[in-house]
């Protein structure tokens, strides 16, 4: 039987209780009415301490009834506040959650892995806190929200951690959410549909734009031995691939078709469309982010690994993710029967060629 992996567990530390207490916003620990303490965070309304947090059992017969053999646990992102706090505020807590998820790596051996939390208000303390933690047992790599990559030009911040995950052939996972500082959510919650708004049409169209500077631009040209998966599928982009095509093929000048510029970046499809559907085209497979894994996994830390260890590692967190769309070819039919040829004078700003290719098919139809 296949071993399975969830790349994309969400995990609720309960570490940072103090600091929510300390806090004067949400996401933060008050009494209620009842005088009886609760979780309030944005829309997420009011929850008891008892379940606020995640419990680490129940956590673990979840993943034995769904026949997850690994999980790789992540902050949820109502929880991500820890990394836009003030470098003195974030650096501990980030810490404090780190050595927590590694703990937990090391009490079930094989049962867990996961990204580091960063204190992303200063990205040299975050790429020292990532060199830091991927010598602990467990930790993979670390999580990035997802607009730091909206373009290139927002991606070169993220640079040293790069660095750092190219150096140990470690993990980023790119998850939809703010940098420090960002407007978020983009929707006020007072707008019609704001949740369908913000958690399926924002979402996917920034993760669309994150997949687009990764996987169109040279930026990951430098860190070939680091891994970059983003969740949802990469937002829409395997079913918006074949419309860049097309626009190749009527923008002049015609740039290179997006389908055959690929870098190393991978598709976790939990969130995507249900167990059993990846999009056409994709090679994705469907159930829930959990895909074939080495074994071992998450057991020891790269610190401590020999390199037969670490190679097996590697291959793990290659495995833990989908790979990527593969784009079915291009119509290069013009929407219209009766539209001119794409390169006739009528409309220069046709592709070359692409005309003679309509009329091939024309003829082809009439001769059946």
């Amino acid at each position: 039987m296949t071993a399975m992996i969830d790349i994309h567990a969400h995990w609720r530390p309960a570490e940072v209780a103090d600091a929510l207490r300390a806090r004067t916003r949400e996401p933060r620990i008050l009494r209620n009415s009842d005088g009886v303490e609760v979780l309030k965070a944005p829309r997420m309304g009011e929850a008891p301490l008892a379940e606020a947090f995640d419990d680490l059992d129940f956590h673990l017969a979840r993943m034995d009834r769904q026949g997850v053999e690994v999980s790789v646990l992540s902050l949820l992102g109502s929880f991500c506040w820890i990394e836009a706090q003030p470098l003195d505020v974030s650096g501990p807590l980030c810490r404090r959650v780190n050595d927590r998820l590694s703990a937990i790596c090391q009490e079930h051996p094989g049962r867990f892995a996961a990204f580091a939390a960063l204190p992303l208000v200063d990205i040299s303390a975050a790429a020292a806190e990532l060199e830091r933690v991927l010598g602990l047992p467990g930790m993979i790599g670390a999580q990035i929200p997802g607009n730091a990559f909206l373009t290139s030009k927002d991606a070169e911040a993220m640079r040293p951690l790069f660095e750092v995950a190219n150096r140990h052939r470690a993990m980023l996972f790119i998850h939809h959410g703010p940098r420090p500082g960002d407007a978020f959510p983009k929707v006020a919650g007072d707008t019609d549909n704001a949740r369908r708004r913000n958690g399926t049409l924002d979402m996917q169209a920034s993760l669309s734009s994150a997949m687009v500077t990764l996987c169109l631009t040279d930026y990951l040209a430098d860190y070939p031995d680091a891994t970059v998966c983003v969740h949802n599928l990469g937002g829409n982009i395997p079913y918006e691939v074949e419309r860049m095509d097309h626009r190749c093929l009527l923008d002049t000048p015609c740039p290179r078709r997006a389908s055959g510029r690929r870098r190393c970046t991978w598709i976790a499809t939990r969130s995507g469309r249900g167990p059993s559907k990846p999009p056409s085209g994709c090679t994705a497979p469907g159930a829930s982010s959990a895909v074939p894994m080495a074994p071992n996994l998450g057991a020891t830390g790269p610190g401590r690994r020999s390199p037969k260890q670490t190679s097996a590692r590697t291959r793990a967190t290659r495995s833990c993710t989908a790979t990527p769309p593969r784009c079915s070819r291009v119509s290069q039919r013009p929407h219209s029967r009766n539209a001119p040829p794409p390169n006739n004078p009528s409309a220069p700003d046709r592709a070359p060629g692409a005309g003679r290719l309509w009329l091939k098919m024309r003829r082809r139809k009439s001769e059946r």
